[in-house]
């Protein structure tokens, strides 16, 4: 028996000094990524490898960014909670402003001499998890017991996405919204009241959809992208040709044909997609098998801290939980021709400075939290051992 309990423990990372699951889930996306943007990128510009040598600078950033985080007490980001959440506000109107226009939309700020732009609404992520999770640790009571107390974070949540709305940049105000309502949900606010509001979002989403042309374009391509496939249907019809040639193995890393010139933006947005035909079936499905596995680890995490008091570092882990996850699989459910294509990055793996080093200040967050939950004694006790549980009067 007592061999037995040993194995158990083994296994489990109760009795070590970190989530190590969580650090091998992000360790082997950030090692893929780096292979596959390599592979991706070769043949684009003259220097094959200048994609492979920035991204692996990138990596390095996320890296500190990540020890970083690590470093500082949660309590020091939830006392600038607020102050954080302006600046980032203060960032979307400023790129509405001197941002750069790429493809029709401001989403970047051009940063001076050799260093790359700078994508306002990743690090705006932050900004609004820090908010949300001061806001929920500190009003828990009033969101379980007072169901319109949750329209309060929702009316905070539509400032920074009606100013992703302007740019325009819809992929965003998505992710930005499963974190909000993801996080609402894991606070116990009112279900029906989430279902409405997320009723209503729909019915805002497709009328967004309905008075933007290019918007309406991109979806009835999504509906049959093969009808105009030298258009509105080029991206994924290329991307669904990657998909193809992999079949189950793939074609072999570095020999995708797809990456040569025919699928756009294969080394950031589309890059699941060489990693389809390169990987093939398998290697898409360890990619999916690595993401769900950071986000229950980070899911997990929040919920050790709930159970210790620590409230505000458990929805700060909800919230960098929902937003991978959003991401994720948002990207890849687009390159498989699943959801309409949107300018969204693959986290950990896509190529992008911002998106790397906002994903490497999440990580240090989580670890943060996880490591606080290990080593200080619990606080006071949540409301409720659990929210599904009945109140007691």
């Amino acid at each position: 028996m007592s061999r037995m309990i040993r194995l158990r423990n083994a296994l489990t990372t109760r009795h070590l000094p970190t989530d190590i699951w969580l650090i091998v889930a992000a360790l082997a996306l950030a090692g893929l990524g780096w292979v596959m943007v390599s592979s991706a990128s070769i043949g684009l510009l003259e220097d094959s490898y200048h994609y492979s040598r920035q991204h692996g600078v990138f990596l390095l950033l996320a890296i500190c960014a990540c020890f970083f985080m690590l470093c500082v007490p949660l309590e020091a980001w939830r006392q600038n909670a607020a102050l954080i959440l302006l600046v980032s506000i203060f960032m979307l109107l400023l790129v509405l402003i001197i941002g750069q226009e790429v493809n029709g939309s401001k989403r970047w700020i051009a940063l001076p001499g050799p260093l790359p732009s700078l994508q306002v609404s990743e690090f705006g992520k932050i900004g609004l998890i820090f908010y949300m999770a001061a806001f929920m640790s500190r009003f828990t009571y009033d969101l379980r017991d007072r169901a319109f107390s949750m329209w309060r974070p929702l009316a905070v949540l539509a400032v920074p996405a009606g100013l992703l709305f302007l740019a325009p940049d819809f992929g965003g105000m998505v992710v930005y919204t499963v974190c909000v309502i993801g996080m609402l949900m894991m606070s116990g606010a009112s279900l029906t009241l989430l279902f409405g509001s997320g009723g209503a979002l729909a019915a805002g989403a497709v009328m967004l959809v309905v008075m933007e042309p290019y918007r309406l374009a991109r979806w009835t391509s999504f509906l049959d992208p093969w009808a105009d496939q030298f258009a509105t249907g080029y991206q994924l019809t290329q991307s669904l040709i990657a998909f193809g040639r992999g079949h189950v193995t793939g074609t072999g890393l570095g020999n995708s044909v797809q990456k040569l010139h025919y699928l756009p933006e294969a080394h950031t947005d589309f890059i699941f997609a060489v990693i389809a035909e390169e990987l093939g079936m398998v290697g898409a499905i360890v990619v999916v098998l690595l993401f769900t596995l950071f986000i229950v680890r980070a899911m997990l995490i929040g919920r050790r801290a709930e159970l210790a008091g620590h409230l505000f570092g458990a929805y700060v882990s909800y919230g960098i939980g929902f937003v991978i996850a959003a991401q994720a699989y948002i990207n890849m459910a687009m390159s498989a021709g699943l959801l309409p294509t949107k300018g969204l990055t693959l986290p950990l793996i896509s190529y992008g400075g911002s998106s790397l080093l906002v994903t490497g200040l999440m990580i240090g967050l989580l670890l943060r939290v996880d490591a606080e939950t290990r080593h200080k004694p619990s606080r006071l006790p949540t409301p409720s051992k659990s929210r599904f549980e009945p109140r007691l009067s």
